[in-house]
């Protein structure tokens, strides 16, 4: 905890600093490491878009282009090291970004579940946001779907957040505890979907073999 309030303090001072270039810079970071939250980011710049330091649409716009830059870097991760290699990365570095082979899982199972339609959905779900651009690379998805539906998804995202953090004002760091609900309630519908999914996969596994 204390280690993410640093870095939260160090992306005030960045965003305080150099504004949209510190969102941008930001967000992409927060894309290729998922501990690190985008409430800690847009937030913050929507209070300063209340205050007219910031424009509300500037910080979504920067807002959404950091986040395809992260996307981006972990589809070509995925496309270039394939699953295999992704694998043998999180099995090596995972630990020192808070990723494990099983938040992997999740995310191929989702993707597998349903499809190219989750890169857009996976943008609303906590840390799958960041990790589905992998399973996207290393099955070859089309950049273009991947790209217009990374950006829908963000863009969505980012608006919540920033127009959150515009309402909540100065008291914008209690965002944490109004998307907490959410987030668990998200978390807890995955873990079901995923298990349910593994479940039906297994069944219908034995029953070919039965068949054959």
């Amino acid at each position: 905890m204390h280690l993410l309030e640093q870095v939260g303090g160090w992306i005030e001072s960045l965003i305080a600093a150099i504004g949209y270039p510190g969102i941008v810079l930001a967000m992409a970071i927060e894309n290729i490491f998922p501990p690190i939250p985008s409430e800690a980011v847009l937030p913050f710049a929507g209070a300063l878009s209340a205050k007219g330091e910031l424009s509300f649409w500037g910080v979504i716009a920067a807002g959404t282009a950091g986040s395809l830059i992260g996307a981006v870097v972990l589809y070509a991760i995925g496309y270039v090291a394939r699953e295999a290699g992704v694998r043998r990365i999180v099995e090596v570095y995972g630990k020192y970004v808070f990723i494990s082979e099983r938040d992997l899982d999740r995310s191929a199972a989702w993707f597998e579940r349903y499809g190219e339609a989750i890169i857009f959905f996976g943008r609303l779900i906590p840390l799958v946001r960041s990790i589905i651009s992998v399973p996207a690379g290393y099955t070859r998805m089309n950049m273009v779907r991947f790209l217009v539906y990374t950006t829908l998804g963000t863009t969505l995202w980012n608006l919540i957040l920033t127009y959150l953090g515009r309402v909540l004002g100065e008291n914008w760091a209690d965002i944490s505890e109004l998307m907490a609900p959410y987030e668990n309630g998200v978390l807890i519908l995955m873990g079901l979907a995923v298990g349910v999914f593994i479940g039906w996969r297994g069944v219908r596994w034995r029953r070919q073999r039965t068949e054959s």
